[in-house]
């Protein structure tokens, strides 16, 4: 299964976010609270599992693996769709720009 384009959740956003920079699993749990300033902790559990599902869809490659811990890097592909999504939210803010007339 490939990644079919249809909005991300937040959690897939900023661990592909945070892998602009390969890293480890606990290392991007920091790495994904620096990213979005504090806003976002993510836990181990959920972690893992959105991992998992970046790869099936091919957005994240493991570079490394130790046996004790994987690096994980973004792909081209997760990259393009990481573009894709930034994109989508951005024109959400354009269109939600109505709400600072009523504000």
């Amino acid at each position: 299964m490939s990644y079919t384009g249809s909005p991300m959740t937040e959690a897939m956003y900023y661990i592909l976010l945070a892998l602009m920079n390969p890293n480890h699993g606990y290392q991007l749990m920091d790495a994904i609270k620096q990213v979005s300033r504090g806003r976002v902790k993510m836990g181990p559990g959920t972690l893992y599992g959105v991992l998992t599902r970046l790869q099936k869809d091919k957005l994240i490659v493991i570079l490394n693996d130790d046996g004790r811990r994987k690096t994980y890097a973004i792909t081209e592909a997760g990259t393009t769709a990481l573009k894709v999504e930034y994109k989508r939210l951005m024109d959400m803010i354009q269109d939600g720009i109505i709400l600072e007339e009523r504000l």
